[in-house]
């Protein structure tokens, strides 16, 4: 064997996905950057003002790099209801729900949004699960390991595309563009609405669809939103996705990157996969219990309701920065009377209220609303105060 030091071999090069909205993001001067394994538009403009249009107006965004996944059968439910947080089977036709997916100990895996789509006549279950990109196939595969003969789990990427119309000018911009009417759908429903506008009345949404089938002839839109704006996620077939952003953009949407999606959820206090919990953090300690249902055996219920008997350890509080110019990122120490109490896992500069706001996991005894802690940045000190969450919210409108 020879003494010659082996000439290392340069990993080959990961060839990113695209979403059937990439020519789209193209044309529209998107900088595009990797992603979760995606090639995706940081911006197009500017993130401050696609998050002004956002807070203002209306936005539009691509999240079809989520993932689309369908869990068909006669126990999709209890299958979905064992592995998450929520019991599945009391869902009502259309109704979606935030959800955790978790491991042993009560560490959240993943957050996503699980819709009943059926109408209820059949024994049949039918339902959307949105996870996030990065954790898509592993829980893709957790599902098959575990499903019955009688349930089959399909990831529909690319067959499906999902895009987000938020902003206080969505539903009006919508209806305008569709002849929808919007009205009766409530906050977490979806309905299938037609695609082409009705030239006598208004559409009404309808529950019921299997997807991608449906999208030949319609669109499922579900009122959920990760903005803290009104807002609607379109669920189209792949293929008319470009056509269908061409023409929200044409009646005066604006296309939005990632970089203002993480400014806008942030000011709303919104959890992000991968920085505010990791597999460390559970759904008690990021006070997200109102999203777990204690009523029904699911993986993790065990480690959560020990945790509930013992009290937690930490828990995820809000922190204002008081000094100007001062912005934490992921990862800013928290100190307090100069020694650390924690980190940072979500950060940056809230565009609506011009400051520096962050998450942090921080003792209770610290997480008071009016608690003072210092964050630091390359030597940098700034004093921040624990607020409640969210940052920000609309006020209501005046009558």
């Amino acid at each position: 064997m020879s003494g010659a030091a082996a000439t290392p071999v340069a990993a080959p090069p990961v060839e990113l996905l695209r979403t059937p909205l990439y020519p789209f993001h193209l044309r529209h001067g998107g900088h595009m950057v990797p992603f979760a394994g995606w090639e995706m538009p940081l911006y197009y403009r500017s993130i401050l003002a696609e998050h002004e249009a956002v807070r203002d107006h209306v936005g539009l965004f691509d999240v079809s790099h989520m993932g689309i996944v369908t869990v068909d059968g006669t126990s999709a439910a209890s299958l979905l209801a064992r592995r998450t947080t929520i019991d599945v089977a009391k869902l009502a036709p259309g109704q979606c729900r935030y959800a955790f997916w978790l491991a042993e100990d009560g560490k959240i895996v993943d957050d996503l949004l699980i819709t009943r789509l059926d109408d209820g006549s059949l024994p049949e279950r039918r339902h959307l699960v949105v996870p996030n990109a990065g954790r898509t196939s592993r829980f893709v595969e957790l599902l098959k390991q575990h499903r019955r003969p009688d349930t089959t789990v399909t990831r529909r990427n690319g067959a499906v595309a999902i895009l987000a119309v938020q902003g206080p000018g969505s539903r009006t911009l919508l209806e305008t563009l569709f002849g929808w009417d919007l009205g009766p759908l409530a906050f977490y429903t979806g309905r299938g609405f037609p695609r082409t506008p009705s030239p006598s009345a208004r559409a009404a949404g309808e529950v019921g669809a299997e997807l991608p089938d449906a999208l030949a002839g319609s669109i499922w839109v579900s009122r959920t939103g990760y903005t803290g704006e009104l807002g609607y996620e379109l669920f189209v077939a792949g293929p008319s996705a470009v056509e269908l952003a061409d023409r929200l953009t044409e009646a005066g949407a604006t296309p939005v990157g990632l970089g203002a999606r993480d400014t806008l959820r942030l000011e709303k206090g919104y959890l992000l996969s991968g920085q505010d919990f990791f597999e460390d953090r559970s759904p008690l300690e990021a006070g997200q219990e109102r999203f777990v249902d204690f009523d029904h055996v699911f993986v993790g219920r065990e480690a959560l309701e020990k945790q509930q008997k013992e009290g937690l350890s930490l828990q995820l509080v809000g922190l204002s920065v008081t000094d100007e110019g001062f912005v934490p990122r992921h990862g800013t120490p928290v100190l307090r009377d100069g020694q650390p109490v924690g980190t940072v896992t979500s950060g940056g500069l809230s565009p609506t209220l011009h400051r520096g706001i962050a998450l942090a996991y921080l003792a209770p005894p610290l997480a008071a609303v009016g608690t003072r802690v210092e964050l630091e940045v390359r030597g940098r000190r700034a004093t921040a105060e624990v607020v409640a969450l969210p940052f920000w919210k609309r006020a209501p409108a005046r009558r």
